[in-house]
């Protein structure tokens, strides 16, 4: 399995310690983005702010609203395994 997650943009201190485990982080600008990725993690802070209503991966998707970068990193690791 990749370690390759997706990260919306806005969550620059998540793709950092995601990269810094190890991690293959994408920017995610669209829909397409999230494709070939193990995880998608998202900022919650519009619950659709991408315009992505249909299930466009099978990745689990991170909500990352309230959560530390290290809480975030934790759940990517729990659902990768």
């Amino acid at each position: 399995m990749t370690k390759r997650v997706a990260v919306e943009q806005s969550l620059t201190n998540v793709s950092e310690a995601l990269r810094q485990k190890g991690y293959e982080v994408v920017d995610m600008k669209s829909a397409h983005d999230a494709e070939n990725c193990s995880c998608c993690v998202v900022s919650g802070v519009d619950s659709n702010v991408m315009g992505m209503q249909d299930v466009s991966t099978n990745a689990s998707v991170i909500e990352a609203s309230g959560l530390s970068a290290d809480e975030v990193c934790r759940q990517v690791e729990q659902r990768m395994q």
